[in-house]
């Protein structure tokens, strides 16, 4: 089993990581790589979670067969088995076990063929502690596809003996002298990526894996891992194609989860863990790129109807246009610069550290259904307290209702796999609501970006203002849709009881 941690640098950082002190007082290997990945003209060892690859390197060809990861942040564990065969030309099946092989069942071994290769090269050092070794390796080169190139440039922080917390330890010191990025993608994912294999696509929310009976401290980690995994995929995504606005969208969901269950430990008795804090500072500091596109995307397009049919006219003024334009691309901007700092790259490894050092206490060693019953119950009477009187809240009541709903929307959705079906029907009306008081809030939003908009011109202005009006009109045509909304989730069964 290979566990190892991997982030991305600038190739102009090479040297300066080179010059990292614990590097220095390392032994150092260098040695180039020629890997080959085969695969089937459909790809089908990839839509297995399989890469197989032959290695040139010290003279032999090295062929190893790796399954599809299991990536918590940027820490990493695969099962992998790594035999010597005669040459490269061919991978050699007969030399891999009965367990690799049973993976390979009912795929044509004759038709699997070279896909892509990487040339890189690698250099190494061992770092000790009392308690661990681990391996560090810097690889910088390319990966071919065809005509196709992309540049490899990372750092690879494999564990050889001991306990994985030394892994986030070596990376955090690292860190600490040059810029290191999040890139869960293995080299395999990026080859599949830069052959067409694969179109890139923003990850959603995928369910932890929670059993009624787990320790509820399990059932902790498998919320937390399953928000930072979703987290993490989206990072690459979001910095090379910030334009594709819902790589931002989902790490914005992901950043959610994880602080709706840094706070879940407040239920088990313990306190909320300290990187809560940053992880609140970066939901933030993202806001605004955000808000940005729910106008540019939803909101303006509705009030642009509202206008032709009040005014005969949908046209913006081109200085207006080219205003929204700029400052939503400044914002989206300013995120990829806050995602490529190391502040966020630590946050990432200290949530990952944590997952891994956290000592249960007794009321984490409770089954996962006992807490999640009390959980459920204790969001689900904030929310009725926060809707009672629901017709006459006014906007300040609302927004505390939409925040109470979305507090109980992520709790509802991280315990939905104790209850299968049985949860489908509550989370869709709560969804509903969900969805009505954050449209509503992204119109009173709208009106904010708005104001805040520097107005050069009388024209410009007056762009803005009209706008402006066609947001509150908007607002006041759907003030009574979430009472409904709200009376039809008041009358769901609760899945929990």
């Amino acid at each position: 089993m290979e566990v190892e941690l991997k982030l991305a640098l600038h190739p102009r950082h090479r040297a300066r990581l080179q010059r990292h002190p614990l590097l220095t007082a390392a032994t150092s290997e260098q040695h180039p790589l020629l890997s080959i990945y085969f695969d089937t003209e459909k790809f089908d060892l990839m839509r297995r979670g399989i890469a197989l690859r032959l290695r040139y390197v010290n003279n032999r060809w090295v062929q190893t067969l790796k399954t599809e990861s299991q990536s918590v942040g940027a820490l990493t564990s695969r099962p992998e088995w790594e035999v010597t065969v005669i040459d490269g030309k061919h991978p050699d099946f007969s030399a891999l076990p009965p367990v690799a092989l049973d993976l390979l069942a009912g795929i044509k071994l004759k038709r699997i063929a070279p896909v892509f290769t990487t040339e890189f090269q690698r250099a190494t050092w061992l770092i000790d502690s009392a308690q661990a070794q681990v391996e560090v390796a810097l690889d910088s080169g390319n990966i071919y596809a065809g005509d196709a190139c992309s540049n490899i440039c990372e750092v690879e922080i494999e564990l050889k003996s001991g306990t994985p917390e030394f892994l986030f330890d070596v990376a955090t010191r690292l860190l600490e002298h040059v810029s290191l990025h999040v890139e869960p993608r293995s080299k395999a994912e990026r080859g599949y990526i830069l052959s067409n294999a694969v179109t890139p696509a923003p990850v959603k929310a995928v369910q932890p894996m929670i059993e009624k009976k787990q320790p509820t401290k399990d059932a902790w980690n498998a919320i937390l891992q399953a928000a930072l995994v979703q987290l993490s995929a989206n990072v690459p995504g979001f910095l090379e194609n910030a334009h594709d606005t819902e790589y931002l969208h989902q790490l914005r969901v992901a950043l959610r989860r994880l602080h709706t269950g840094a706070r879940l430990a407040k239920s088990l008795g313990q306190a909320i863990p300290d990187w809560n804090r940053p992880l609140r500072a970066l939901m933030q500091a993202l806001n605004p790129a955000r808000d940005w596109d729910v106008f540019q995307q939803e909101i303006l397009p509705e009030i642009l109807l509202i206008l032709e049919s009040s005014t005969g006219n949908i046209e913006i003024d081109d200085t207006a246009s080219a205003l929204l334009q700029n400052t939503a691309t400044l914002a989206r901007q300013q995120s990829q610069e806050i995602l490529s700092k190391p502040e966020f790259t630590r946050l990432v490894l200290d949530i990952g550290r944590s997952l891994l050092s956290a000592t249960p206490t007794e009321a984490q060693q409770q089954e996962a259904k006992t807490w999640a019953k009390a959980v459920l119950d204790k969001r689900w009477q904030k929310l009725r307290k926060s809707c009672h009187g629901f017709a006459k809240l006014d906007a300040s009541g609302r927004h505390k209702a939409r925040i109470a709903a979305k507090k109980l929307r992520y709790v509802a959705d991280a315990f939905a796999p104790i209850y299968g079906k049985r949860a489908d029907h509550f989370i869709v009306a709560l969804s509903a609501l969900q969805n009505e008081l954050g449209y509503t809030n992204d119109l009173i939003i709208g009106q904010q970006l708005l104001h805040k908009l520097p107005k050069k011109t009388v024209m410009l202005g007056f762009e803005l203002g009209r706008l402006s009006g066609a947001l509150e009109f908007a607002a006041a045509q759907r003030a009574h849709l979430p009472t409904a909304v709200w009376r039809r989730l008041a009358r769901s069964k609760l899945f929990w009881r």
